[in-house]
């Protein structure tokens, strides 16, 4: 298979005996006749990710990242290029390690930028998390000492990573090695590494202060998100959640949210790791595993029988990519010793149990159905749609003074946001039903409200003529969009979160640069105020719906 790598294009795989792409008429080619594009995984504010095969290497799989930014502007775009041939750059500076994907290539053909590099062939730590739950400290203490030297390396190497978090720490099926990816914004250490203000790096619940506040970087700001990581695994619960709450008065109390306290040395360790105070951390990598060795001796070594413990069948790809093509047999499983196969009896005994009840539980409810409602068992889902709307309502959030609008999930399904005629918007965390916060701003009704893609930003459309836009980590407005002479109704990101569509009872749709707020152009047409707008999921195209009666389809690339 071969696929089309028109930056505008969806990317449709073809036969290898295609010429050109069905979709777009693009040609269909292999990069520098070696890089076969099989597959788009991604696509972000920067370009897109594809898998291919090395043709030199017997096809081996590899990972093609593409320049194609979505920014506007001579500057946008400089500065887009720079980080993209920054990552290059990482990657051959750092790849010679193993446990970080290696660079094989960075070039230009046909007017674009190309970054080749290893696949990993894995899982990433998050989707290890969902499937298998929450880690133990003996699998808390493997991951940390793994992470820890790969970023000893790194930071002698002078750089920061600024982006540590489990999605971005992937498996290796191969050994079960952990590998660091996605250098993307990682950053070459002078004496501090500082952005520009207001700017957000890293992901919200990762991020230390300094990097959500001051735009600064240090090796030590790469162990705090070592640390919140190492929460996640134990807990089970994002740190964003818990900075909603308490903001980073959580890193003092993330003992009470644990499922089991742990050995004294490991909190002491996480302790220092999670320290508000940049300055009140570790320093280095090199710090923690020396307090490892001291504090936590007893630590026994990855055996390879415990390696084999796990036996992988198909892993998903590594952060973005959506599945992992099959690259051979397993290993055959070593034969498991007595203490194991007693073990393994007592989780035979414990399924059957489980099962057991299960199938109780299943057969009473058939029963209740039959006696309550008078409904032959064999008919579920007629159970299901007779019973009260009661049995379905999970919970109740109140704290409006006055009519919602317009209600919307951050994108991970955590957060919800609701606008109302009370002039306000409220957070609030889904997994208690508490407030998380009030944002207050404007001075008529919010009758749109949208997370972006990162869950970075809330903006709002309201009928005092104006989109404001939040930074859902301070709860700060970020800016205001003017230029309505009628009420703004609604609004929609576009999928790489650069470009905000908003509808308006002046009946014109309006798109805006989000890093400037600056308007990129109005769209006419409609005869009556435009009350919906909704970008496609490749963000290509944008849909309208208007009091007019119509629904225009709008051709943005």
């Amino acid at each position: 298979m071969t696929c089309c790598l028109n930056p505008a294009c969806h990317n449709p795989p073809h036969s290898e005996s295609t010429t050109f792409c069905s979709n777009c008429r693009f040609p269909l080619i292999v990069l520098r006749n070696r890089y076969r594009p099989i597959q788009l995984l991604g696509s972000g504010g920067f370009g897109k990710t594809y898998l291919a095969e090395d043709l030199d290497k017997l096809n081996e799989y590899c990972v093609i990242k593409q320049f194609a930014p979505r920014v506007q502007g001579t500057a946008a775009i400089n500065k887009a290029t720079e980080l993209f041939e920054q990552e290059a750059r990482r990657l051959q500076q750092l790849g010679e390690h193993p446990q970080i994907p290696t660079l094989l290539a960075y070039f230009e053909e046909e007017n674009n930028l190309y970054l080749v590099q290893q696949f990993i062939n894995g899982q990433n730590l998050l989707a290890e998390l969902k499937q298998q739950g929450t880690f133990t400290a003996e699998k808390i203490r493997k991951v940390l000492l793994d992470l820890l030297n790969i970023l000893k390396t790194v930071h002698q190497h002078k750089v920061i990573h600024r982006d540590i978090k489990p999605e971005n720490i992937i498996r290796r099926s191969t050994d079960g090695k952990l590998v660091l990816i996605d250098f993307g914004i990682s950053k070459q250490l002078t004496m501090t590494v500082i952005t520009n203000p207001g700017t957000t790096i890293g992901s919200p619940g990762y991020a230390p202060l300094e990097q959500i506040q001051d735009g600064k970087a240090y090796p030590a700001s790469d162990l705090y998100s070592v640390g919140a990581t190492c929460f996640h695994f134990l807990s089970g619960i994002h740190p964003w959640i818990m900075w909603e709450q308490q903001g980073y008065g959580w890193v003092s109390s993330w003992r009470e949210h644990l499922q089991q306290p742990q050995s004294s040395e490991l909190e002491k360790i996480l302790d220092k790791l999670l320290q508000k105070d940049y300055q009140q951390r570790y320093q280095s990598a090199e710090e923690v595993l020396q307090d490892f060795s001291s504090l936590l001796p007893s630590l026994s070594p990855v055996h390879s029988t415990q390696a084999v413990g796990v036996n992988q069948s198909q892993s998903s790809f590594p952060a973005t990519l959506p599945y992992e093509p099959q690259t051979g047999k397993s290993p055959a499983p070593v034969k498991p010793k007595v203490a194991l196969q007693k073990a393994s009896r007592q989780n035979t005994n414990w399924r059957t149990r489980f099962l057991v009840g299960a199938a109780i539980t299943i057969v009473g409810t058939q029963i209740y159905g039959y006696v309550r409602y008078g409904l032959l068992p064999s008919s579920p889902i007629f159970l299901v749609k007779s019973f009260p709307s009661s049995s379905f309502l999970e919970r109740t959030l109140t704290g409006h003074s006055n009519k919602i609008c317009s209600v919307a999930f951050s994108p991970d399904g955590n957060t919800l946001a609701s606008g109302s005629y009370d002039k306000t918007i409220k957070l609030w965390n889904l997994a208690t039903g508490e407030q998380i916060r009030t944002l207050k701003g404007h001075s008529d009704t919010i009758c749109s409200v949208v997370f972006s893609p990162n869950r970075i930003t809330l903006v709002s459309g309201s009928y005092d003529e104006t989109i404001k836009l939040w930074n859902l980590a301070t709860g700060e407005q970020i800016r205001t969009l003017t230029g309505y002479y009628n009420w703004g109704i609604s609004v929609d990101f576009s999928p790489d979160g650069n470009t905000l569509a908003s509808g308006s009872r002046d009946k014109t749709i309006k798109l805006w640069n989000l890093a400037t707020g600056e308007q990129i152009r109005t769209l006419t047409g409609h005869s009556d105020e435009v009350i919906s707008v909704a970008f496609s999921p490749d963000g290509k195209t944008l849909v309208s719906g208007s009091g007019d009666k119509t629904i225009k389809i709008w051709r943005l690339k």
